[in-house]
């Protein structure tokens, strides 16, 4: 399994254990009271330096200990040179438990529980990365009008056989009941309007770097296999 995958599973793990972030991210001010637990060891905001944690400014979408300047654990610069970045659904999963995402971590802190707690953390944090609604906490859904896709692309008619067989990089982060635990459903999704989204991750037009990396090592005739295979499952 490949450090990239082995991360998300974890992380899918996690959040499978605790309900999930909103896809809105929370209350960013009540985020900011939350945060007093954080503030020990992190700073945010203006004039924020590294403490006994790092700063956390500009964190969404950053590698983990990829912040320079700052002596990270052994734990999370392996997490990170195997491709660990932090995402809403990273972050999540990294603030229900810390030490389960990465055993090894220095982080004291045992975690939030409450999921609405850890959506009002994110929220406050994500004010502090810079162009925040470039990040990919949305439901990567798109509509088979909304790109510049040749016909003949969406005239593939998928293997749903080959596409069952194809899924299991898929399912090892997302659900195939329909669920949506910080990481959204793509069950039941009309064919044309899966083979645009895929698409648009693979031609980057749509940022997000795990899915980009995903979507850029599949073929067309691949693409429309996976969203023959996943129409078929109920919601």
């Amino acid at each position: 399994m490949s450090g990239v995958r082995h991360f998300l599973l974890i992380a899918a793990l996690c959040v499978s254990a605790h309900p999930a972030v909103a896809q809105g991210l929370g209350d960013a001010d009540r985020g900011q009271t939350l945060f007093s637990k954080c503030a020990g060891c992190h700073q945010v905001g203006s004039g924020a330096k590294n403490r006994v944690g790092p700063h956390l400014n500009d964190l969404f979408g950053r590698n983990a200990a990829g912040l320079e300047g700052f002596r990270y654990s052994k734990a999370l610069e392996r997490a990170g040179a195997k491709g660990l970045e932090w995402h809403s659904d990273t972050l999540n999963a990294f603030l229900a438990k810390p030490k389960a995402m990465v055993p090894g971590t220095r982080m004291s802190f045992k975690g939030f529980d409450d999921p609405d707690d850890r959506a009002d953390v994110l929220a406050y944090l994500r004010g502090f990365s810079a162009s925040p609604a470039n990040f990919p906490e949305a439901d990567p859904t798109a509509l088979a009008t909304d790109h510049d896709l040749d016909p003949a692309i969406l005239a593939i008619e998928g293997d749903a056989e080959y596409g069952e067989y194809l899924s299991s990089e898929c399912t090892t982060c997302h659900r195939t009941d329909g669920a949506d635990k910080g990481i959204p459903s793509i069950v039941f999704w009309p064919e044309p309007d899966f083979v645009a989204a895929m698409h648009a991750y693979k031609s980057e037009t749509r940022a997000h770097p795990v899915m980009n990396m995903v979507a850029g090592r599949l073929g067309d005739e691949e693409i429309a296999a996976l969203a023959a295979y996943f129409a078929t499952l109920d919601r």
